[in-house]
């Protein structure tokens, strides 16, 4: 069976796949924490820079000119490796997918410069998806030094990209969640087993590092009573249309930098510019946003919350649009945040809820912009958990995060990582996968309850050229699928196809096996 890859039901090939998570994992995991202090040391000289210049005013046009040329520099990276642009999660998604090529080391050189010379400049941009671009492509080059065949190396990319978020959030459940809820999106033991062996190994490195103290340190004693929970009804409908906004004008900017007919480095030199003034006039809205988080409480004035929220948004959109390197997800949450201070504040001082329950707004407001932006609730849910150290708001976060999730829904907003994979594909014009290869792949599905196939008898599937149906696993047993087989829900189909079909049949059977 040369001609095409799969995994055995061996319990050695699947402990041999483990030992490949965990070596992913640690890797990984040293790769992003060396990223996480370049960007935290290039965040706290962007602040130094930015107050020096502004008492010695002479310097000024010298950060511009510098800033220029910053700009200039990292649009030749792009230039050079194309996949750098962005958050670097739909980059991931292609590659799994078999979208696109990948060149892993490239990657890791050139978003590892790229990012950390955007956080210097100001940049509102987060390090978390370059974190799992990093993590995947290291996952991808232990692939490729072990020989590891397709699936294999599919399940080394997604770990090394759950060991790459576990690692930049102290957060190793929110990743393995994230990998099966938002790459994968279904569940798989095997994956399961060598995310989660990635993640906790990474967790405990980078741990080594940077303590045991949870990302966001807010002081909460107490939850939201149940007879306060009808405001949580109101704050969930407003982080569903407020996320639905952000993913449209996230794309609308998009759009708007694509019709400017002039070099990628010129594009950048607009955020890169913004940035020098911004950090001139309001600085607080620069890098990821941590600043900003220190200056939400109640004594802070509503119109500066205010000003805070419009400021990073549209600055964060204006960052990311660019095509800059570098991620949304921490500016998003840092955006949700900033959203619940400002609801609470009006909660506190206008509809009689009790100032305790302050920072609840702010944790909730979190993971519900997450979720109607992202629409992979699970993960937010337990991300703010793990990134507060606090399970106490577990009930609240789930009531916000299924709100916002119905109402972006209901909105017809398309998840984010999704239409960016889109955009990604189609600026690449790639609606083909073009290969010579003769080589077969195996692609695994598990069918959902509700799905398509799901009651389906096998010979009433319409497969394209050259695609099989070769074993249906079901309650750890293998069946040899004939025509007269009833797929049923919970069943792990391999179908096998030529590997220059691979993008199409994949899409096929996600669709055929998923529920919208």
């Amino acid at each position: 069976m040369k001609n095409f890859d799969i995994i055995t039901n061996d319990r050695e090939h699947h402990s041999k796949l483990v030992l490949k998570g965990l070596l992913v994992g640690i890797i990984a995991a040293f790769v992003v924490v060396l990223y996480r202090f370049a960007l935290s040391y290039a965040e706290d000289f962007s602040f130094f820079i930015y107050s020096f210049i502004k008492d010695k005013k002479y310097l000024i046009p010298i950060w511009f000119i510098i800033l220029i040329l910053l700009a200039f520099f990292i649009g030749k990276l792009i230039d050079k490796e194309p996949y750098i642009s962005g958050s670097g999660i739909p980059q991931v998604k292609g590659v799994m997918g078999g979208y696109i090529k990948n060149r892993p080391l490239s990657i890791i050189i050139n978003k590892f410069i790229g990012g950390t010379l955007c956080i210097v400049s100001g940049l509102s941009l987060g390090r978390e998806g370059p974190s799992v671009q990093l993590g995947s492509s290291v996952g991808d080059i232990v692939s490729k030094k072990f020989k590891s065949t397709r699936l294999e190396r599919r399940l080394l990319i997604s770990s090394g990209a759950t060991a790459g978020l576990a690692a930049a959030f102290n957060a190793p459940l929110s990743g393995v969640l994230f990998s099966l809820e938002e790459i994968y999106k279904y569940f798989s033991p095997l994956v399961l087993i060598s995310t989660i062996t990635a993640a906790v190994v990474a967790d405990f490195i980078s741990k080594q590092f940077f303590g045991l103290n949870p990302v966001f340190n807010f002081s909460t004693s107490q939850a939201i009573p149940l007879n306060n929970y009808w405001i949580l009804l109101i704050l969930g409908i407003c982080l569903g249309i407020f996320g639905a906004f952000y993913n449209w004008i996230t794309l609308k900017t998009q759009d708007l930098y694509a019709k400017l007919k002039c070099s990628t480095s010129i594009k950048l030199m607009i955020p890169f510019l913004l940035a020098g003034i911004l950090g001139l006039l309001f600085p607080i809205v620069l890098c990821g946003g941590h600043a900003i988080v220190e200056e939400l409480s109640l004594t802070t004035t509503l119109s500066l919350l205010l000003l805070m929220l419009v400021a990073k948004f549209l600055f964060s959109i204006i960052s990311f649009g660019s095509g800059a390197p570098g991620g949304i997800f921490f500016p998003l949450l840092i955006i949700g945040g900033t959203f619940g201070a400002v609801f609470g504040y009006i909660a506190i001082n206008y509809l009689g809820i009790s100032p305790a329950l302050f920072n609840n707004f702010i944790i909730i407001s979190m993971a519900g912009y997450f979720t109607a932006i992202v629409r992979a609730p699970i993960t937010g849910i337990i991300l703010i958990t793990e990134m507060t150290g606090s399970f106490t708001h577990l009930l609240s976060l789930s009531v916000v995060s299924i709100i916002s999730y119905i109402v972006a829904d209901l909105l017809k907003s398309t998840p984010i990582y999704d239409s960016l994979l889109k955009r990604l594909l189609l600026k690449n014009n790639i609606n083909e996968y073009h290969s010579k290869s003769t080589k077969k792949i195996i692609i695994t599905n598990v069918v959902h309850f509700g799905s398509k196939i799901e009651k389906t008898y096998l010979n009433n599937l319409k497969l394209p050229e050259n695609t099989l149906i070769v074993s249906i696993k079901r309650d750890e047993v293998s069946i040899v699928p004939k025509g007269n087989t009833l797929i049923k829900a919970g069943d792990t189909i391999l179908t096998m196809t030529d590997l220059k079909n691979e993008w199409k049949v994949r899409e096929l059977m996600d669709s055929l096996t998923t529920i919208e």
